[in-house]
């Protein structure tokens, strides 16, 4: 299974290193990311492969919660299936 990370905040040093570092913590693959700073704020998205990963996708989502509140940044994820459907909506 597929997901879409995104993580929105004020740029700094680390954010990549320490998300890919807990993804890889997790055996979840990081299949494409892409990366921008807009108006100062750090914007990214991943789409991860769950397929290995040793936690489910609500324990992922709970755990990059925790993650955001630490590194004081927004961090959310999502079914790629549902990200499909939303944007077929339009």
């Amino acid at each position: 299974m597929n997901a879409i990370i995104t993580v929105v905040g004020q740029d700094k040093v680390g954010i990549i290193a320490k998300v890919s570092s807990f993804l890889s913590q997790h055996a979840i693959n990081i299949a494409d990311i892409t990366q921008t700073i807009l108006s100062g704020n750090f914007v990214m998205m991943m789409v991860v492969n769950l397929d290995k990963a040793d936690i489910s996708i609500d324990q992922l989502r709970q755990a990059l919660f925790e993650q955001s509140k630490e590194m004081q940044v927004d961090i959310n994820i999502m079914n790629e299936k549902v990200l499909h459907r939303l944007t077929a909506a339009f």
